[in-house]
């Protein structure tokens, strides 16, 4: 019965794991597709209209259709609605881990915490050293603060045997509780006006939600239509209507959690995340891209990620384990922590998100975006190179095999 139970909170972790490696390279696939678009001169202001051009012919953020006020471009829908409907499966994955999971234990649970809190201040301290004397620069100090899930768990998966399932569900929850932080750092520092009456509207549809819950009702219809009425109150609020997902997903009652992700899965991860690679991507090269690069706000991005990235969280991490505050993964070594955290500077979407926003200035929202593309397509390279060439296989093929034995026993 344990094993059972076990398994059915395992699960849906599992077929991320496993549907990664088909994940990260739709998602290369796309972004590659994306780029080479945008920098056809004969199609590529059509491509870019495509995306950001508003539905009432204007670049405002929000279009009104009587009383309502909504997301006026494809462009917004995708960043702001269909990107919610992601961080409420992360957010689902994140409350089940920690409720009967890997992140079920006091020590294992502040690890991704601890390594996601480093993770960001060091890139954030490398791009300040790089940038305080340019005050321009400075609203990018988030852009290298960023982690992509889905790119990084991707390439982890590439790498098979070599990444162990604990590391992975490790890298899942850091990259999650990275973005959470980066959603905070959007609503604090780069989110318009906070208009605090849309913010109580939002409480009530959400304590709607918990009452439902406490009467026992199966998540439903009811659910869905209050989870909207709150997305649509963030929306309008001044904070970024991402976080409605996630606070929408702790709300869900933990014997539903399973069947929720399992039937979000394939849309997210398959639908949504390629969508807004696309959208997010499509990126015109400038000519003079080799001078944009020998910039500081490049330098900064660029080595906030590829240095800050994986010293922040190593150092932070290694830290907290000798004072015996923290656990390593079961069956990881700090030759794969190395690894991982290294493949956690793929900044990409949310990094080029957070560039979006932080500079109305075209070339500076260039420059950040290509130091990022070209850092995180290091960050790839340092951390396939690292994993393969200077981890040991053989504990984290024993952790993959009993990870597979286990699943083959439960189902029988």
């Amino acid at each position: 019965m344990f094993s059972d139970l076990k398994n059915k909170f395992l699960h849906p972790i599992k077929e991320i794991v496993h549907d990664s490696r088909s994940i990260g390279i739709i998602l290369l696939v796309g972004t590659f597709l994306s780029l080479v678009i945008a920098n056809i001169p004969s199609i590529n202001h059509a491509y870019l209209n495509f995306w950001n051009n508003g539905f009432n012919g204007t670049h405002e953020h929000h279009f009104h259709i009587g009383l309502l006020s909504l997301p006026n471009s494809l462009l917004l829908i995708i960043n702001d609605l269909l990107m919610a409907v992601f961080f409420f499966l992360a957010g689902m994955e994140i409350k089940r881990e920690l409720i009967n999971g890997e992140l079920s234990s006091l020590k294992k649970s502040l690890l991704p915490i601890i390594a996601a809190i480093g993770g960001m201040l060091m890139p954030a301290i490398l791009f300040f050293i790089f940038n305080f004397q340019h005050t321009a620069y400075l609203k990018g100090w988030a852009i290298p603060t960023a982690t992509d899930i889905a790119f990084t768990l991707g390439v982890a998966s590439l790498l098979g045997k070599r990444v162990p399932v604990a590391l992975k569900i490790f890298i899942v929850a850091l990259a999650i509780i990275d973005d959470l932080g980066a959603i905070l750092v959007i609503a604090f520092f780069y989110g318009s006006t906070i208009k605090f009456w849309y913010l109580f509207i939002a409480l009530v549809f959400a304590l709607l939600i918990f009452l439902l819950n406490k009467l026992k009702l199966s998540f439903g219809f009811l659910h869905f239509l209050f989870a909207l009425a709150l997305w649509y109150c963030m929306f309008n609020s001044g904070v970024h209507a991402t976080i409605a997902g996630v606070i929408v997903a702790f709300l869900v009652p933990v014997k539903q959690l399973t069947k929720l992700e399992m039937k979000l899965h394939t849309p997210v991860y398959f639908f949504i995340l390629p969508i807004f690679a696309l959208a997010n991507t499509a990126i015109i090269l400038p000519d003079n891209m080799l001078q944009l690069l020998t910039s500081n706000l490049s330098w900064g991005i660029i080595f906030g990620l590829i240095i800050g990235k994986p010293l922040g969280i190593c150092l932070l991490s290694f830290i907290m384990v000798k004072l015996n505050i923290v656990l390593l993964p079961a069956k990881t070594s700090w030759m794969q922590m190395i690894g991982a955290s290294m493949l956690c500077g793929i900044g990409f979407t949310m990094s080029i998100f957070i560039a979006t926003l932080a500079f109305n200035n075209v070339t500076y929202q260039n420059t950040a975006k290509i130091a990022v593309l070209i850092a995180s397509s290091i960050a790839i390279i340092l951390g396939i190179v690292w994993l393969r060439f200077f981890t040991n296989v053989k504990a984290s093929e024993e952790s993959n095999d009993d990870e597979n034995n286990y699943i083959d026993t439960s189902e029988q």
